[in-house]
C-alpha cells in the first residue's frame, strides 16, 4: 500500500519559516514527480511546487524566491522550505507523488497539513 505522510505544518508569524516534509512509502518503483498543492477556505486548489526525479523544479509565481522544493530520491521524501511567509500562504498543504509505469500514471496524495501565518 502506498502512503504519503506529511509533517511540518503549524503556526508561524509573517516573515517566518516552516519546512514541510512528505515521505512516501510502499512503492517498489521510482516516483517520477513529487510536489505540493494547497487550498485555502473558499478558494481553489493550486499547485505550489513540484520536482521531478531528475531535479527539475516548478513553482507557482506567488512563491518564487521564497519557497524551495527538494527531494531525497533514496527516501522518496519531498521537502518544501518556506521562507518569508505571508498571511496569503495560509492554507492546507497537500503532498502528492506521481508514478509513471509504461503508459499508466498514478497519483498519490498525503493527508494534508495546516499552515497558518499570522500577521
Amino acid at each position: 500500500q502506498v502512503q504519503l505522510v506529511e509533517s511540518g505544518g503549524g503556526l508561524v508569524q509573517a516573515g517566518g519559516s516552516l519546512r514541510l516534509s512528505c515521505a512516501a512509502s510502499g512503492m517498489s518503483l521510482s516516483i517520477n514527480t513529487m510536489g505540493w498543492y494547497r487550498q485555502a477556505p473558499g478558494k481553489q486548489r493550486e499547485l505550489v511546487a513540484d520536482i521531478t526525479s531528475g531535479g527539475s523544479t516548478n513553482y507557482a509565481e506567488s512563491v518564487k524566491g521564497r519557497f524551495t522544493i527538494s527531494r531525497d530520491n533514496a527516501k522518496n521524501t519531498v521537502y518544501l522550505q518556506m521562507n518569508s511567509l505571508k498571511s496569503e500562504d495560509t492554507a492546507v498543504y497537500y503532498c502528492y507523488a506521481k508514478r509513471v509505469v509504461l503508459v499508466t500514471t498514478t497519483t498519490y496524495w498525503g493527508q494534508g497539513t495546516q499552515v497558518t501565518v499570522s500577521s
